[in-house]
């Protein structure tokens, strides 16, 4: 089904009161390809881990990640995951994201800054949104975002075609800066566009994006929106969305990363909430949005998490 885009007027001075405020606050934005029974179908993958490192990072993973996948391999079935990786320039991240597929990524809300014309204004038209580094503002305006340097990568996997990776499909990724605040919306920002971009996924369904470490800004958990499309035609028509997510960022790198200059704000702010506090990621606390990250305040952080559709 196409998404219903209506326009409402948020307050741009400071974050929404009732920003994030799941799915039924955004849910004219939101869209799921798969009926709820199909979803409760896939219950004997439920422990598959969602997340993964990027393509050619050779950083740990989680603990969690080895019994995902073992658990995961058989409800993803040997010759559908054969098949995909054969159809894609295979990597150990491809190949170990198509044996852990079979839950489908949490729909969430877009919230009330996503900036793709569902609330004012639309980045999805303007020449220059797809990119893969997205820390400056683009066109006419030209401030740039500062902070910790994070690269993040998705992999988007069709879970209706044996988990086969989504070449073609486009991302939308958006969030805030290091002050908590969203261009194009914030008072400061709303002739600035940065922190905001498109990609078209590549062979193994991925698509990557440099940016800076998000703040953690006051009721909410530190997090990255994203909107998948099933083209880029789609995507920047502002077209049908597939699914609307978050990914949701480690604890351990937010710590380091708000020890840094510039972070102040978010070290009182992580302390008041927490993934099961969190209204977004609180259901289940995250475990099918969190990231898997390497990397340091000092170099930067690199991210990745599977996203099954």
């Amino acid at each position: 089904m196409t998404t219903s885009r209506t326009h409402r007027q948020p307050d741009v001075d400071q974050p929404h009161p009732d920003h994030d405020r799941g799915l039924e606050f955004d849910l004219n934005t939101l869209v799921s390809r798969r009926s709820l029974g199909l979803f409760l179908g896939l219950g004997g993958a439920a422990a598959a881990l969602a997340a993964c490192a990027p393509a050619g990072n050779t950083g740990s993973t989680s603990s969690a990640t080895s019994t995902a996948t073992s658990a995961a391999s058989s409800a993803a079935g040997s010759s559908a995951a054969a098949s995909a990786t054969d159809a894609a320039t295979a990597t150990p991240t491809l190949t170990r994201a198509i044996a852990e597929c079979g839950v489908e990524i949490p729909q969430e809300t877009a919230g009330p800054y996503p900036g793709d014309g569902s609330n004012g204004p639309n980045v999805l038209e303007a020449s220059g949104v797809v990119r893969r580094d997205i820390t400056a503002s683009f066109g006419s305006a030209s401030a740039k975002a500062e902070g910790v340097p994070l690269t993040f990568t998705l992999t988007l996997l069709d879970n209706a075609n044996g988990c086969a990776p989504m070449a073609g499909a486009a991302v939308y990724a958006w969030h805030c800066d290091r002050d908590g605040k969203y261009s194009m919306y914030d008072s400061s920002l709303k002739n600035e566009n940065y922190l905001r971009g498109v990609q078209e996924a590549d062979a193994n369904g991925q698509v990557t994006f440099t940016s800076i470490f998000p703040a953690a800004y006051s009721g909410r958990w530190p997090h990255i929106h994203f909107e998948v499309f099933e083209s880029m035609n789609n995507a920047t028509a502002a077209g049908q969305v597939l699914a609307v997510s978050q990914i949701a960022l480690p604890q351990a790198a937010c710590d380091d990363v708000y020890a840094a200059p510039g972070y102040e704000r978010s070290i009182t702010n992580m302390s008041r909430t927490s993934l099961k506090s969190d209204n977004v990621f609180g259901d289940d606390g995250g475990i099918y949005q969190l990231a898997t990250m390497t990397g340091s305040a000092a170099a930067g952080y690199t991210a990745g998490l599977n996203v099954t559709i």
